[in-house]
């Protein structure tokens, strides 16, 4: 006799809303926002659990994160997962990235600490390769002793509040937010990425003036192309 094959749970319970949620139609969970992470199910993945008649849903990843969690950014406290803000304004703004937030937060009561559910399970490093060469680390406080200072996202070319989160190289000053350092699988994130970094060169070929130089932009340019063909490959 066969192995079973595994399925999905048909349906689950989670401590955030009062009925039982069922596993939705993969074709019908394309149009849906998750209740807690607050983004759709374009992919139709990971699956879909949702109440029809109170028009709850969560992605199967987000009922599976833990109720508790201690965190390295908020160490004389453990946060509890919210399933909604509990102030009176119904939002609360990430301590980690600085939007707002209606959906699940992990939070401290005690200190009036907020972070987004995805923001709090960020990993601790990230390597962007076609970027940066080394890795970046997760960071939760200012890297410089000036307060004044100035700091611009490398990916974006935003300002970074150096109040949030940054994903920073301390040994090149090489810093982004976490939201632009964060896997996004889009074809219109990934397009503004490679815009970003073709904006930046363009910007290092004006710049030249003698004939070595040139040599130098002139091989910028070939990367630049290479770059921008690769690009294209990935979005088809």
């Amino acid at each position: 006799m066969g192995r079973e094959k595994h399925t999905a749970c048909e349906s689950k319970q989670h401590f955030s809303h009062p009925h039982i949620l069922k596993l939705i139609n993969p074709a019908e969970s394309a149009t849906l926002t998750c209740n807690a992470c607050e983004k759709t199910n374009i992919t139709n993945k990971p699956n879909f659990y949702g109440c029809n008649s109170c028009q709850y849903f969560l992605h199967e990843n987000c009922l599976n994160v833990p109720r508790f969690l201690d965190h390295s950014s908020h160490p004389s406290h453990h946060l509890t997962l919210l399933p909604l803000p509990t102030y009176s304004s119904r939002s609360y703004t990430c301590d980690a990235c600085g939007s707002n937030g209606n959906g699940f937060s992990f939070s401290c009561a005690r200190c009036n600490f907020d972070i987004h559910m995805h923001c709090a399970l960020s990993p601790q490093t990230a390597v962007l390769s076609q970027h940066h060469l080394h890795e970046l680390k997760l960071i939760f406080e200012s890297p410089f002793d000036d307060e004044n200072t100035d700091f611009v996202c490398d990916l974006c070319q935003d300002k970074v509040d150096l109040n949030n989160w940054l994903y920073y190289c301390a040994d090149c000053d090489f810093g982004a937010h976490i939201k632009c350092a964060s896997p996004d699988p889009s074809p219109t994130s990934q397009q503004r990425r490679n815009n970003v970094n073709a904006n930046w060169a363009v910007e290092m070929i004006n710049s030249v003036s003698d004939d070595h130089d040139r040599l130098v932009a002139a091989q910028i340019e070939s990367q630049i192309a290479a770059r921008s063909r690769q690009a294209m490959l990935d979005l088809w």
